[in-house]
């Protein structure tokens, strides 16, 4: 069994991802990427759980992927199995049923902000510099860098940072709605856990419908957030339950429009 380089723990109603490999920057490798895919399916499990946060181990947030990962794999190796299933499981992880809080206690460049804007609130502490330093390496942003930061902070900011290779602090990106709230140094998990025990005490079903809904506003999930609203308000009906016990008892149904 691999090592595990994602943990999750469990407080009443809030679920904590823990990326663990600060010897690394907590930089990811195909492994940790699986790893991520299952915390969230085991955090989505747990139906006490009403808010998440993510946070990195030790100095730093996470470096994003790990050039050793991907740095010798064959442009088509590349395409498929580092990019498109990166990107995957960052999506796995921004639809995510209850709200996520990034807890950005160190930089957040390339993948590493890529990761942080999957979050709903993004707290970040002072010493942070966030960035898309990608163009410099000769490469472009494969895990939504282009498509779900410029929805999120607009497409000037991504410019800035992507094509200028700005660097921005904290407070900067705060300015720019791109951070939710600088603290200090060493306060970012504190002040993630007070935030989501405000989230954790408001209406869970009305917290998990109003987060799809912004979804389908900004644009970032018209397809599945429609859909999973219109099954939970069906299935909710007397018609379906009507429905069901008519298949079973292989019986005509007698639908009635029960809201």
């Amino acid at each position: 069994m691999s090592e595990p380089r994602i943990r999750v723990t469990v407080d009443g109603p809030i679920a904590t991802l823990t990326i663990a490999r600060p010897e690394k920057l907590n930089a990811f490798d195909i492994d940790m990427l699986r790893q991520l895919a299952a915390a969230c399916d085991a955090i989505e499990a747990e139906a006490a759980v009403r808010v998440a946060i993510l946070t990195g181990e030790g100095k730093a947030f996470s470096a994003g992927g790990d050039i050793k990962a991907w740095g010798g794999m064959e442009p088509n190796e590349f395409g498929h199995a580092w990019v498109r299933f990166g990107h995957r499981v960052f999506e796995r992880l921004a639809t995510l049923r209850m709200p996520l809080i990034a807890a950005v206690n160190g930089h957040a460049l390339g993948g590493g902000l890529e990761l942080a804007a999957a979050a709903d609130i993004r707290i970040a502490e002072r010493q942070v510099k966030i960035g898309l330093p990608e163009a410099g390496l000769g490469m472009v942003p494969g895990w939504s860098g282009t498509q779900r930061l410029v929805k999120r902070f607009g497409a000037q900011a991504v410019r800035r940072m992507l094509l200028g290779g700005e660097v921005l602090t904290a407070e900067a990106a705060e300015t720019l709605g791109i951070v939710d709230h600088v603290v200090e140094s060493g306060a970012s998990v504190q002040a993630a856990r007070d935030y989501a025990a405000r989230i954790a005490a408001r209406g869970p079903a009305a917290t998990e419908i109003s987060k799809l809904m912004i979804a389908v506003a900004n644009g970032e999930d018209n397809g599945s957030a429609v859909e999973t609203l219109g099954s939970i308000l069906v299935a909710k009906t007397g018609d379906l339950k009507e429905g069901v016990a008519a298949f079973s008892e292989k019986r005509p149904a007698n639908f009635k429009g029960e809201w």
